[in-house]
Order: C-alpha cells, then sequence, then structure tokens
C-alpha cells in the first residue's frame, strides 16, 4: 500500500512543481491538459482505488482525493494570479519619456522654402510648369537653334515619338524632360505682359556623369525680370544682394563673362566654397535676348530683361557645407536628419 501512496504524492509533486513553472495563459493551459482533463495525471490516479485491496480501498481513496483537491485549488489560484498580473513588461511612468522619431522635410525641399521666401520678399513671385515639355519652350523660343549641340540627343532626355525620331525638328509634339528651367520664362512671358518679376524653382534632367558636383536630376532656381529700362547693373546687384543675404556678408562670389543662346550679354556666377577651397559655379545669368522677347510677342525696343538660373542643391551645398552633392539622393537618414 505505502508503494501507492508513494506513486500518488510524486504525481501530486510533480504537477505542483511544474505549476509553478508556468509563466503565461498558454502554459497554464498545458498544464491543466496534463494534469487535470480528462485524461490528466490525476485523473487517472482514480485507478488506484479499483485496484488497491478492499481494505485499503477506504485510504487510497482518500489520498486521491486530497491530492485532486489540493491540485486543483493550486491551479484556480495560479490562474487567479496569472490573470491579475501585467500583460506587458513594467514600466516606471517617472522615467523621462522618449520622443518618437518623425520624419522632417528634405534639405533640398527647406532650401527651396528659404530661397522663394528670400525672393519674395525681393518683390518676386513664384511660378513652375511642366517637366515634360515640348521642344518649342525648351528650344526654339529660347534661340537656340535646330543645329545647336544643346539639342543632341545624347545631350537631352528625349520621350521618343513613334517614328523613333529624337531631335532634329520644330515639332510641338516631340518631347523631352527640361533641361533647364527657362522653359517656364517663355510660359510666363507667353501668358504675362511686362512688367514680369518671377523666380522659379523646379527640377532639370541631363545626362551629365554623376560626381560630386553633378546628377542627371537636379533642382534650378530661374529668375526673370522683364520691364521698361532694366540692365545689366540691376541684374548684378541683384544676385549680389541674394548671396550676401543668404551666405551672409562675408559671401564671395565673381561673375566671369560667358554665353548662352537666350540672353546676351551672358555671365556664369560662381561662389567661393571655404571648405573646398575653390569656387564653384551656382549657374548663368544675363540680359534676356531679345529674339527670346519677339518669340514671346513681347516689345524688345520697348522691354529689356535679365534672368539667371542657379543650382538649388550647389546652393545648398555652400550653405549648409555638404561635400558631395550625391548625398542628396542617397537616402542616408544619418545625413538627412542633420538639417
Amino acid at each position: 500500500m505505502s508503494d501507492v501512496l508513494t506513486e500518488i504524492d510524486a504525481v501530486a509533486a510533480s504537477a505542483t512543481t511544474e505549476l509553478a513553472g508556468a509563466a503565461g495563459p498558454e502554459q497554464l493551459e498545458q498544464w491543466r491538459i496534463k494534469y487535470l482533463s480528462a485524461k490528466g495525471q490525476v485523473k487517472l490516479l482514480t485507478q488506484f482505488i479499483g485496484k488497491a485491496p478492499p481494505d485499503q480501498k477506504r485510504v487510497v481513496g482518500q489520498r486521491v482525493n486530497e491530492v485532486k483537491d489540493r491540485v486543483t485549488a493550486a491551479f484556480e489560484a495560479r490562474k487567479a494570479s496569472l490573470a491579475a498580473a501585467p500583460a506587458g513588461p513594467l514600466v516606471d511612468v517617472t522615467e523621462p519619456g522618449r520622443r518618437p522619431q518623425i520624419g522632417n522635410r528634405h534639405l533640398v525641399m527647406k532650401v527651396v522654402d528659404e530661397l522663394t521666401e528670400l525672393f519674395g520678399r525681393m518683390g518676386f513671385a513664384v511660378a513652375g510648369g511642366p517637366e515634360v515639355e515640348d521642344e518649342f519652350h525648351n528650344f526654339v523660343a529660347l534661340n537656340i537653334p535646330r543645329h545647336h549641340p544643346a539639342r543632341d540627343p545624347r545631350d537631352n532626355f528625349y520621350l521618343v515619338p513613334p517614328d523613333g525620331e529624337a531631335a532634329g525638328r520644330d515639332d510641338a509634339s516631340l518631347k523631352l524632360l527640361r533641361t533647364q528651367t527657362s522653359t517656364v520664362q517663355i510660359r510666363v512671358m507667353e501668358t504675362t505682359p511686362p512688367p514680369i518679376r518671377v523666380v522659379v524653382p523646379g527640377r532639370v534632367y541631363r545626362p551629365d556623369t554623376v560626381d560630386e558636383t553633378h546628377l542627371p536630376m537636379f533642382h534650378q532656381l530661374e529668375a526673370l525680370v522683364v520691364d521698361e529700362g532694366v540692365t545689366m547693373i540691376d541684374l548684378k546687384s541683384t544676385i549680389m544682394q541674394f548671396v550676401h543675404a543668404y551666405f551672409g556678408d562675408e559671401a564671395r562670389a565673381r561673375f566671369r563673362p560667358s554665353f548662352f543662346p537666350f540672353t546676351e550679354p551672358s555671365a556664369e556666377v560662381d561662389v567661393w566654397f571655404e571648405d573646398k577651397q575653390r569656387w564653384i559655379e551656382l549657374g548663368g545669368c544675363g540680359m534676356v535676348h531679345p529674339n527670346v522677347l519677339a518669340a514671346c510677342n513681347i516689345d524688345a525696343e520697348r522691354y529689356t530683361g535679365w534672368a539667371f538660373g542657379f543650382g538649388i542643391e550647389r546652393i545648398a551645398m555652400r550653405k549648409y557645407a555638404v561635400g558631395d552633392i550625391r548625398h542628396f539622393v542617397r537616402n542616408d537618414v544619418r545625413f538627412l536628419s542633420q538639417f
């Protein structure tokens, strides 16, 4: 008889030990199936009553019922304890909170806002236009003739028409990704009589070789002024006012004579990059060519104008000491989160 009671006590001890190790609802349910289900080990202890001699059945039955009641009570207590415990790890509400990581505007977009706000204070309105252009607005109206090297298919992103011809014709149906925001100059002058005073921020596309200062897609800021009596002095004074207002009073800029079909005279504008210890080109500028005014039905005898187109990424590089233009398109959060 002692052997039977020992086996019953062993089952009780095993059930108690494993119940204490049940750390969650899933483990507790597995324990219940093992010990208290219809085929569980505690339920099966009643087999010992049937196998015991008649004079020992009462003692065995009492021990079985005692173990069953004790194990069941322990199960209910453990179940209640786990239900009352918090579902997750304890949190010390007195600790300082963690700021959620949130995104911010891309540096280039921030610079666009800064530039349009600056020129807005100088009296410029903001204009825009399509990025997919026709040859008239991208070349013809800008005084770029049919056989000019700038219209070479290798220097442009043409959207090839069904006949496969990519360039070399003055056809409004021939499309390409605009190579300059000067196309918006034409659209503004076509629809707005002078005086005109606008800036045009936007993307432009050129198949340039990628390096630390060139990308095949970048952003330009175009400015256009058309009115009576506008001169090159107005152009230069506006650019220098912009350079000092945006980069600081100590910023250095220079003008170099150049040539563009749509301006005459023309110049390149460079700004000194202190970190690189060299001059880097921001863009071109000049007086609007009379042929461009005539293409937009503006009287070139009465009105003159000036325009410039600066690379926004290069402005951002100079302002925020960015050493490589490729950082703007690498989507490296470590870089972007600095601004």
